[in-house]
């Protein structure tokens, strides 16, 4: 069958395949990453990592979805000259706001560090990431360009060339540079990552204006444009700058309270390090087809909700609940059977698979979470998506401040924050899905089926390993045998429930 470009099949194949690459080389980048900088420098460096995501919270985040949300919506009813104003108006909003941040950065810079982060080792890292955060900045405001005019080839080609820039760029400059002190490190990471962003963007800016040809005809007044841009980007910005605020503090916090629970510093820091800068990323590598499947649902139900086709927003919210059951709950079940094996092999760090189970319980809730709340962004629910994100991100935090500190808690708390904050998002988006669109929840096709297939999978591959392990077969030749006979195992058993494997696709 012939797909067409424009559907959200196709979109949705093509980034997915983009971004499992992507992530996979990210993944390798960031094993090489950990094994020549350690677990404390990892740690500094997610330390002002969430710098990085709040700045881009003030001045992107919000912007980036009002341009896909807009521009699918100008795109399905024929104003092309709209669409091109869409891109221009955001542009200029996002450099207005990042010439303010910046300059109240670059002046505030040793106080961020010292009292914010914490650690005063941040500095270089913290102002090498002005630059990166502009080119960032409009490399995202041209991808989601293309992905709500339908257009996915051009991003998804720059994302794939993008990962092997930053990995040759920051690795090149580590392996040429090292040995330097932590300070020095991390700012060379950071310069690495600009040397990537100077490809993405000007590439993706020459791809636009070669999509562009002409000039457009002005499509629509000014004022009722930037009215419909801020009624998105503001509650979408101010829910990612708070959401961001508190996964600093969060950041900031956990290494303060488990030195408060009895921990030593340089403890605290590369228990930090291991946490979010190994184990989870390992479990978040399944979970490229649920970014991919979000930067193309949005926009398509922007759309079908343009046109008036409710039904259509139901079908679609449906198989994206689906596909993202189908793909997760199983991955999920094979790294908390493998997880272990495979985070000792990668990261040659033991501690890696502490946690493994709770932290991937977590994961799968925020999937679902992820795809609840793109749907309200695409049926114009932005507000609600919001106030749900906030209310999460405060329970997180709070777990994090009263748990973590309690001798014989530590990480722990954490990790149940974790847990417990994305459950409630998945709730509270449901309620408000359902509301929006009047979608009657499928117990059986989202969460049974592929529960019970995931669950009978995670048992028989568990017992293979141990009996493989047993047999005296290599731990990576024995998580491959399993990785091959688990999936035919949960095909199988998905089709004794009268769930296809075709349905993941069919998307459109």
């Amino acid at each position: 069958m012939k797909l067409n470009r424009s559907s959200m099949l196709y979109g949705t194949l093509l980034l997915t395949f983009t971004s499992i690459v992507s992530q996979g080389l990210g993944f390798l980048y960031r094993i090489c990453l950990s094994r020549l900088i350690g677990a404390e420098v990892m740690g500094l460096y997610q330390l002002i990592m969430p710098v990085y995501s709040v700045i881009m919270a003030i001045t992107a985040v919000g912007l980036t979805v009002a341009v896909s949300n807009l521009s699918s919506t100008y795109h399905a009813q024929g104003n092309k000259a709209a669409v091109a104003q869409v891109l221009r108006r955001c542009l200029l909003a996002f450099f207005i706001l990042f010439a303010l941040v910046a300059a109240v950065t670059a002046i505030c810079y040793d106080p961020i560090s010292v009292y914010l982060l914490g650690d005063a080792r941040t500095q270089l890292g913290l102002l090498l990431l002005l630059p990166c955060i502009l080119l960032t900045g409009v490399e995202n405001l041209h991808k989601h360009f293309f992905y709500g005019t339908g257009n996915v080839r051009p991003p998804a080609a720059v994302e794939l060339c993008e990962q092997f820039i930053r990995t040759g760029a920051v690795l090149g400059l580590l392996v040429v540079f090292l040995p330097q002190n932590p300070e020095r490190t991390v700012g060379l990471i950071v310069l690495g990552m600009i040397c990537c962003e100077i490809f993405s963007s000007t590439t993706l800016v020459i791809l636009y204006r070669r999509h562009r040809r002409s000039g457009p005809l002005p499509g629509t007044p000014i004022s009722h444009l930037n009215r419909r841009i801020s009624s998105i980007a503001l509650p979408i910005g101010a829910t990612a700058l708070l959401g961001n605020l508190m996964g600093s503090a969060n950041a900031v916090l956990i290494p303060q309270r488990l030195v408060a629970a009895g921990a030593d510093v340089t403890e605290a820091m590369s228990a930090f390090g291991v946490l979010c800068g190994m184990t989870i990323p390992m479990l978040c590598l399944p979970t490229a087809f649920i970014g991919a499947l979000g930067l193309v649902l949005v926009p398509k139900l922007a759309e079908s909700t343009a046109i008036g086709r409710p039904g259509e927003v139901q079908r679609r919210i449906h198989k994206a609940m689906l596909a993202t059951s189908i793909l997760i709950l199983p991955s999920m079940a094979f790294l908390v059977v493998l997880g272990p094996t495979l985070g000792a092999f990668l990261f040659q760090e033991p501690t890696v698979e502490d946690y493994i189970i709770p932290l991937s319980l977590g994961v799968v809730f925020s999937c679902y979470q992820s795809v609840l709340s793109g749907a309200l962004n695409g049926v114009g629910r932005q507000s609600a998506a919001a106030w749900n994100a906030i209310l999460c991100g405060a329970v997180q935090l709070g777990c994090t401040f009263f748990l973590m500190g309690l001798p014989g808690v530590g990480l722990k708390g954490y990790v149940f924050g974790f847990v417990i904050s994305d459950l409630l998002g998945v709730i509270l988006n449901w309620v408000q899905v359902r509301r929006a669109t009047g979608l009657k929840a499928r117990i059986f096709q989202w969460c049974t089926a592929p529960g019970l297939s995931a669950l009978l999978m995670g048992l028989v591959v568990n017992l293979l390993f141990k009996i493989l392990l047993n047999a005296g077969m290599d731990g990576i030749f024995a998580v491959l045998s399993c990785l091959v006979f688990g999936t035919v195992l949960y095909l199988a058993a998905l089709a004794a429930q009268g769930i296809r494997p075709g349905q993941i696709f069919r998307l459109r």
